[in-house]
């Protein structure tokens, strides 16, 4: 595989990123997962961040090199996910579960794969256009297919924020597959949470990435979205490839042609770790989160014999 990889999360207007993103990738498989949190008192992130975990960690398990049904695998993986903030809900006593959405995608064989909860998005770009996107599993999209409301209305909708399909819901998550899709020369994988997707159309994206170097056109367009977000602009995160292209810079283009049969390479940020996701949390109690992360997702990734 060769691809071109761009990853980045932007806390916008919150007063905490919830948001979390990750990809992973053996010498014949490739795992691209973005999640968004809802829930207070740090809750959000925690659900988010099992989310990711727990399907990279599945991936890691997995993809030998490559994944034996990606479907099988997104299924099983994301249900896990779920049961796992279940499982931490649980552990803390919560009074109400945390949530979170969840957009995933795997390519092996140059065949995409992607499934999805919520209404964080995927979209697959070429040529300039959209070719394909993930279908919100909001209130809004259903208004909007019944001819209810309009695409303007919908913008400014009280039930914008409103999803009716998430991870840690009261019930398990409706997940959206795909079609099997190869990927031509060029194509764009993107995903991304509402705080990008909901201030700059498919449409916009596809033309602003047509041609241009993903490693430069892509934070343009995440600083132009948290410019429009403004001072109560949501989190905004992506993470995107471009398909079997040149080399646009030698740190972010990737060939597994040389990787061991049963490496793994991840990029992933743990819970607390980084800038982006900084909230109020001192560092012991974001170790005991980190620990009580590891606890809930630990059954659904057992250990290899002789670990």
């Amino acid at each position: 595989m060769k691809f071109t990889v761009y990853q980045e999360s932007r806390q916008g207007g919150r007063g905490n990123n919830e948001d979390r993103t990750a990809y992973s990738y053996t010498r014949d498989a490739l795992l691209l997962v973005i999640a968004d949190g809802m829930g207070g008192h740090h809750h959000g992130e925690i659900a988010a961040q099992i989310a990711v975990q727990t399907l990279v960690n599945s991936f890691q398990r997995e993809a030998k090199p490559q994944l034996p049904d990606p479907f099988m695998f997104l299924q099983r993986a994301i249900n896990h996910g779920h049961r796992a903030i279940i499982d931490y809900t649980a552990h803390k006593q919560l009074a109400e579960s945390p949530r979170t959405t969840i957009v995933t995608c795997v390519v092996q064989d140059g065949v995409a794969y992607w499934a999805h909860a919520g209404d964080s998005r995927l979209f697959l770009l070429r040529g300039g256009r959209v070719m394909a996107q993930t279908r919100d599993h909001s209130r809004i999209r259903l208004l909007l297919e019944e001819g209810m409301i309009s695409e303007a209305q919908a913008a400014h909708h009280p039930d914008r924020n409103k999803i009716y399909s998430c991870l840690g819901g009261s019930t398990p998550p409706e997940i959206e597959y795909s079609r099997k899709t190869p990927l031509e020369h060029g194509d764009v994988l993107l995903l991304a949470t509402d705080g990008l997707w909901g201030v700059t159309s498919g449409d916009l994206m596809a033309v602003a990435l047509k041609g241009a170097n993903l490693l430069q056109a892509v934070p343009m367009l995440m600083a132009q979205a948290e410019v429009k977000g403004g001072p109560h602009g949501d989190n905004l995160s992506v993470v995107a490839i471009r398909w079997e292209e040149t080399p646009e810079d030698s740190a972010s283009s990737i060939s597994t042609q040389t990787m061991a049969l049963h490496e793994v390479a991840t990029q992933m940020e743990e819970f607390g770790r980084t800038p982006a996701y900084k909230g109020e949390l001192s560092d012991d109690e974001i170790e005991k989160a980190i620990e009580e992360i590891r606890a809930a997702i630990e059954k659904y990734n057992p250990k290899k014999p002789g670990q």
